[in-house]
Order: structure tokens, then C-alpha cells, then sequence
């Protein structure tokens, strides 16, 4: 079976599901030398843990995981080692039972039936594999490569640029990880907790747009044609369940433009634009990495809903369970763990060429 790892010479393969004993995963490929321990893994974790409460935590849902990090194997006295990295993460607040009534229905907006006519089975407890529970694996991984690009000076910022249909001023990008949604402004947050309120009266929920930024990125990572580097991040953002929309750059904003407003004029000092998100022809071009990504509301609404049941009947039913208001802010840590795991397997084969 293919699709639980990712990465050619820096690879991820994780396992794991929602309502399972947990979720772990193995890293293989990180170079010996690397500074790493529990506590670096664990505050990209906190980021994206559930049952989290206070200012910006609004959307989380009730399910209070702690997220706790054991690293099993490929680190020593602080640093790696070169061999595998294993780690686990321990599911310790599992409600299977709020699930019980759902055994044998498909409930709209979630991969019930898909997977059920891929497998001929699928666990109806949360999910299973296709649970966003599945992600914290993905930011254990993304954890250790941001330590391997760190160690080169490359560093990863991701933000919601938008929220419920609303715009953010970027007017503070860098404190934005400190503020309630990962909000670049903070005068938007007000804003967006009202949207919060009014979406949990009627019972709904909210998506919005992350935007992602890499910097101090080398001119050359990328392997075209079929392999480019906007490939694969693009490929990386897709895999995560709540992602609908990808762009780089100027994005769909470029079809509108004139070839002349679109081009980014190189000199001595570097490009005097950035419409191409930092990336030519597949490959890195030495301009910050920029994409946006669009993440759809969470489909399990407070509000009943017509699903059909395995015999074809149709019913009215509410999901109940604890689930997410918004994907906004903790798949914000996930889509960064996805763009480091990409940058750091690009980084590793550049190394081989050169």
C-alpha cells in the first residue's frame, strides 16, 4: 500500500488513526549533527493540539489531547544520528462512542463512502486514517526538518491571511504566530471572533486562506520538469484534507495581468517583484517562497443535515462529537510542517547534484 510516506532521500512515513492508540511515524534521511530533542517537536505540537482554550482558541474543538512527543529512536545526547527518527504520540481522550450512530451512515463532506468503496471497510470513529487527527504526525516530521533548515538559516512563517471571507491587513506578518488565529493584524481579530460567534449561533463552521512563507531559500532547489519545486509543495499542500486551492505567487491574479506587469525584473540587489512566489521554471530562484492556500470549512456542522445510510435511505441527522468550529488556526502548523518536509527533500538533493 502506497500514500503513508513522503519525501525521496528526506522522508516521512507516519500511521496512525483518529480513535487508534495513537499516531507515530518514522523520519529517515535527516543527516547526522542536527540539534533536536522532545521539546522542539512538542512546541511545534502545541501549535496544532486540540482542546486548547483562551484568546484564539474559539475554533478548537473540545477533544483535549495533550500531544505528548516520545522520540523512540535516531537521536543521541541532543543531536541526530542519521539513522531513523521514530516518535509517538499517544491518543488519550478517544469519545468512540459519540460515533456509534453514525456506523452505517455517510455524512456529507467527509470521505466516508470513497473510502469505504476503496477498502470495502473503513472506521467510522472519527474517520479513522482520513481524521485531521492523522496531521500531528505530519508536524512531528515537519519539526525535524525545520531543524534541518535552520541549520542552513532557511526559516518558515505561515499565517491566515483570510478568515470567514474576510481579509487581513498584513501590516505585522512576523508576530502573527502569537496572535489569536495566526491573525497578521491585530486589529482583524476582533473581527473574526464575531464571524466565530455568529457561525456557532446557526450551528456552522468557517474556512479561510493560509498564507505560507519560506525565507533565505537558495536559488536551485527543484527538480524539473516533472519533479519542480511548486510541484511537489503543491502536491505536499493538496495532501492535508481541508486544502481546496493552491497558488504561488501572484497566483490566479496572474491571468489577469499584462506579461510585462507579471515578470519579475532581476538585478544586482535581487528581484524588484515577486509575482512568480519565488520559484521559475521548478526550480527555487532565490526570492522568498510564497503561496496561499485555501481551506474549506469543516464538515461537521452543528446544524442537522440530509445524509444517506448504506441501504440508500435518506435521513435528517446532526454529526454531534467535538469537532473543530474552523480549520483556522491549527491546520496553520501543519501546512508549515508540509512545506519544510518538501523544502528539506529538496535541500538533501540539491546536495547530490552539487
Amino acid at each position: 500500500m502506497t500514500g503513508n510516506s513522503f519525501g525521496k532521500i528526506f522522508r516521512l512515513t507516519s500511521f496512525g488513526e483518529s480513535h487508534g492508540a495513537g499516531i507515530g511515524g518514522v523520519v529517515e534521511g535527516c543527516p547526522p549533527g542536527i540539534a533536536l530533542d522532545e521539546a522542539l517537536i512538542q512546541a511545534e505540537l502545541d501549535r496544532r493540539r486540540p482542546g486548547q482554550s483562551g484568546a484564539g482558541q474559539s475554533t478548537s474543538t473540545l477533544r483535549a489531547e495533550g500531544d505528548r512527543v516520545k522520540i523512540l529512536s535516531g537521536v543521541f545526547q541532543g543531536k541526530t544520528t542519521g539513522q531513523p527518527i521514530g516518535f509517538f504520540i499517544e491518543n488519550t481522550s478517544q469519545h468512540s462512542r459519540d460515533y456509534d450512530h453514525l456506523k452505517d451512515i455517510f455524512r456529507p463532506g467527509h470521505a466516508d463512502y470513497s473510502w469505504e468503496q476503496k477498502f470495502g471497510v473503513r472506521d467510522h470513529r472519527g474517520g479513522g486514517r482520513s481524521s485531521a487527527r492523522e496531521t500531528a504526525a505530519r508536524v512531528a516530521g515537519g519539526a525535524v526538518a525545520q531543524a534541518l533548515l535552520a541549520s542552513v538559516g532557511i526559516s518558515i512563517n505561515a499565517f491566515c491571511c483570510e478568515f470567514a471571507g474576510v481579509k487581513a491587513p498584513l501590516s505585522d506578518t512576523a508576530n502573527a504566530p502569537s496572535r489569536p488565529f495566526c491573525a497578521p493584524d491585530a486589529g482583524i481579530v476582533a473581527v473574526w471572533e464575531q464571524k466565530v460567534e455568529d457561525a456557532r449561533a446557526l450551528g456552522e463552521t468557517l474556512g479561510g486562506v493560509v498564507q505560507i512563507e519560506a525565507y533565505n531559500l537558495p536559488a536551485g532547489l527543484g527538480e524539473p520538469v516533472f519533479d519542480g519545486l511548486d510541484a511537489r509543495l503543491g502536491a505536499a499542500f493538496f495532501s492535508v484534507g481541508a486544502v481546496k486551492g493552491v497558488e504561488f505567487g501572484a497566483g490566479f491574479a496572474a491571468a489577469r495581468l499584462m506579461g510585462s506587469e507579471n515578470n519579475d525584473i532581476l538585478t544586482p540587489a535581487g528581484y524588484q517583484s515577486n509575482q512568480a512566489g519565488g520559484m521559475l521554471g521548478g526550480v527555487s530562484n532565490g526570492a522568498p517562497l510564497l503561496a496561499r492556500v485555501a481551506i474549506k470549512p469543516i464538515p461537521s456542522v452543528g446544524r442537522p443535515q440530509r445524509m444517506m445510510s448504506r441501504g440508500g435511505e435518506m435521513l435528517e441527522l446532526a454529526i454531534g462529537g467535538r469537532h473543530d468550529l474552523s480549520p483556522i488556526p491549527r491546520v496553520i502548523p501543519v501546512l508549515r510542517a508540509m512545506c519544510a518536509l518538501t523544502l528539506a527533500d529538496f535541500l538533501l538533493l540539491q546536495r547530490c547534484i552539487r
